[in-house]
């Protein structure tokens, strides 16, 4: 695998990447997903002229799994107002704690993209040394805020981890459609952004740590891009 592009270390007290096939109570798999990875990636720093594949996660601090009673809104907001406490239930989750992960991505730029990588990964690289982003990262859900730095010394895999996660999210692919306009989202065509409809499609993979690192398939990548713009 080429050299990564960009390369940062992201931490929390707590963490949860849910898993889709608990429907009732939150369980977060044993790990970071790739779609949650690329989200803290683009908290920190975004433009739509390139995309982030994961190549890596490297677990430097697996964490620990603990129980949590959270407080969540029985239906999903829509158009119309609704009063929270006539919505709220209190639901079990297990969740990750204490978790440290040094995430390791390639930028794959957009097909209306004239600038080279090395402009994105300079400006990746000044706003990490500075600390700054454009809103911040989060471990899985909005409450459980991530930390992040460049690579430490001491930000080595976990060789002693070896787990065979299983089936584990990818990533989502927006597809355009008009034969189905389940939602409505934006998407960059010639260099604006524009709103259309179609509908979001979840990607799977095969999911194993090794002496602390997952590696990323990317062939998904491929995946994904022939279903969002019909080429890879």
């Amino acid at each position: 695998m080429a050299d990564a592009d960009i390369d940062v270390t992201v931490w929390g007290d707590f963490a949860l990447f849910s898993r889709p096939e608990f429907k009732v109570e939150r369980v977060s798999y044993p790990i970071i997903t790739p779609s949650a990875a690329r989200g803290v990636l683009e908290a920190i720093f975004w433009k739509p002229e390139f995309r982030y594949r994961i190549q890596e996660i490297v677990v430097v601090e697996p964490g620990t799994q603990m129980s949590l009673l959270r407080n969540e809104l029985s239906d999903r907001q829509g158009k119309n107002p609704i009063f929270i406490e006539d919505k709220r239930q209190q639901r079990t989750s297990l969740i990750l704690k204490n978790v440290r992960y040094r995430l390791k991505a390639a930028i794959a730029l957009q097909p209306h993209t004239k600038d080279p990588i090395p402009k994105y990964t300079s400006q990746f690289e000044r706003r990490l040394d500075r600390g700054q982003c454009f809103s911040r990262p989060y471990l899985g859900t909005r409450e459980f805020a991530a930390h992040f730095a460049p690579p430490g010394n001491d930000d080595l895999p976990a060789a002693n981890f070896n787990l065979k996660v299983g089936t584990m999210l990818f990533d989502l692919a927006f597809v355009k459609d008009t034969k189905r306009p389940e939602m409505a989202f934006a998407i960059h065509e010639a260099g604006r952004g524009i709103e259309v409809k179609g509908y979001a499609q979840a990607l799977y993979f095969d999911a194993e740590v090794k002496e602390g690192v997952m590696k990323v398939p990317q062939e998904k990548y491929e995946e994904l891009a022939r279903l969002e713009h019909g080429h890879a």
